[in-house]
């Protein structure tokens, strides 16, 4: 047994060897002082090194963005909780940028701007992690947008049709069902291969759950990304929200993979971004936004691209969501997303109301890339149907009125008021390319035009199993299909014809004769 003075020694020799193995070298750290800290930001002095967006770290390992760099103090971005911090506390610098986890690891998760769970299910294990700044693609990287994203909404793909790799605004007053094309768009490719990422901005604890438990009950989950920056966490986390989801979706899009990216909404990010701007006593300048909004948005929405063949091919598009108030889209915000992107999907409050639900206005909805990009069967028959609704849209105003009508305006109406049914469509349903051709086919060659209104519906719920049964050949159609010959389109229009026939006589009524 050791004596004291043996297990002293001992302890001595052993703790000698592991200072001599030591690699000892000068290593500088900069420490500044807190002098200002509430409200989500932090004004930081004495760390004249630090570089923009530079990541800071606090007391109790909270970190935070250096997005103010001034002569004599540093205003910074807390990214947490700043409770635990003080005026007087010691920060240090990190000499690194904000980085987040990437991989197939975060697919099926939901995590938080820093890539943190939120699901419950356990660490994310990611090996690899990127920037949540990175610079856009530039052109020569580029390739045209050339293939088809189907949202499963007949009134977007037919009229507004969007291509993989197009940036395309989602704006409308406050509950009209943005974020409903959103979550139908992501459903819809449960039968793709396109990766979906959901960026939540602002949102209520119980609007996210909604969304998370529609994807989960209608989608394809294990493809999917929740990120998530909800309505109380710090306004530095919802700011970093949407960057953080695009640096997610780019290591897909790098692989050659096809990612869609939500971002909902642009608006509340907008409104987190002036907050901490006057917070850090920033010049304010139209409704008080900084001077720099329009440029965070920019760099954001033109990291959405399709690459060029030799960069991979992979395409990364993006919907991002705006708020309008009154329908008011020449608003600031409004009007700079609208400048970024290729076009919009305006969503009109009274169309809502009215129970028109995709509340889609096709007069102020444009989509710019899109056109070149939708399926040439669709486009075949969408051809005239702008201009057919617009029409009827007209002709109904004068009829309001108690206007007297010819029999050719009355059919127009009747026409139109079939159109719009068929663009009615409930929620979590996406159509697929056969099921969106057949109700064009139905309304270019007048086969609603004998069924009542009220039959609609029922048309559109019965019109898989019918076609299943009796046209099982329509039910093949690519996403590059070309147009219809003639003699199928025939044999669908006559297949058509019998299933409106057959739910008229369901009703105990009979056809028009001529119909």
């Amino acid at each position: 047994m050791l004596t004291l003075t043996e297990e002293l020694q001992q302890w001595i020799d052993l703790n000698r060897q592991r200072l001599g193995s030591l690699a000892l070298a000068p290593r500088l750290v900069h420490v500044g002082r807190v002098l200002r800290v509430g409200d989500g930001v932090a004004t930081v002095q004495g760390l004249p090194a630090a570089r923009l967006d530079e990541l800071l770290e606090f007391t109790g390992g909270i970190r935070g963005l250096a997005i103010d760099l001034g002569e004599e103090a540093i205003g910074c971005l807390l990214l947490g909780d700043s409770a635990a911090i003080q005026a007087g506390s010691t920060v240090h610098s990190t000499g690194q940028v904000a980085r987040v986890p990437v991989g197939e690891a975060l697919l099926g998760r939901v995590v938080d701007p820093l890539g943190a769970p939120l699901d419950g299910k356990g660490a994310v294990e990611a090996t690899r992690f990127a920037p949540v700044e990175q610079p856009a693609p530039m052109i020569i990287d580029r390739a045209l947008v050339t293939k088809p994203l189907s949202t499963g909404l007949l009134v977007v793909d037919a009229m507004i049709p969007l291509g993989r790799g197009q940036r395309e605004l989602i704006i409308g007053d406050r509950g009209t069902g943005k974020t409903a094309i959103a979550v139908d768009t992501i459903i819809n490719q449960k039968s793709t291969e396109v990766i979906c990422i959901y960026a939540a901005v602002g949102q209520k604890t119980s609007s996210v759950a909604r969304v998370i438990e529609a994807v989960r009950r209608c989608g394809a989950p294990e493809r999917c990304i929740l990120v998530v920056g909800e309505a109380n966490a710090a306004p530095g986390l919802q700011w970093l929200t949407p960057y953080s989801a695009c640096s997610m979706a780019e290591y897909f899009m790098a692989q050659g993979r096809d990612v869609l990216l939500v971002i909902d909404d642009l608006t509340k990010h907008a409104a987190a971004y002036r907050e901490v701007s006057l917070l850090l006593r920033r010049p304010p300048g139209r409704e008080a936004y900084p001077g720099d909004i329009f440029y965070i948005h920019s760099r954001l929405l033109e990291r959405a691209a399709k690459l060029a063949p030799e960069r991979g091919g992979g395409s990364l598009t993006a919907l991002p969501i705006a708020e309008t108030q009154a329908g008011n889209i020449a608003a600031y915000i409004p009007t700079n997303l609208i400048s970024i992107t290729d076009g919009q999907i305006f969503l009109d409050p009274r169309l809502f109301y009215e129970d028109q639900k995709p509340a889609v206005d096709v007069g102020k909805s444009v989509s710019r890339v899109g056109g070149k990009t939708q399926a040439p069967v669709l486009q075949a028959l969408s051809e005239s149907l702008r201009l057919d609704y617009a029409q009827f849209l007209e002709l109904e105003v004068f009829t309001r009125f108690g206007t007297m009508v010819d029999e050719r305006t009355r059919k127009t109406i009747e026409h139109g008021r079939r159109i719009r049914a068929v663009l009615s469509q409930p929620q979590f349903t996406p159509l697929s390319l056969a099921e969106e051709v057949a109700l064009l086919c139905a309304l270019a060659d007048g086969v609603l035009d004998s069924l009542p209104l009220d039959r609609v519906a029922e048309f559109r719920t019965a019109l898989v199993p019918w076609l299943t049964a009796h046209c099982p050949e329509a039910l093949t159609l690519a996403d590059q299909a070309p147009a219809l010959p003639v003699d199928a389109r025939a044999r669908l229009t006559a297949t058509l014809q019998t299933l409106s026939r057959s739910i008229y006589e369901a009703r105990g009524s009979t056809p028009e004769p001529g119909a």
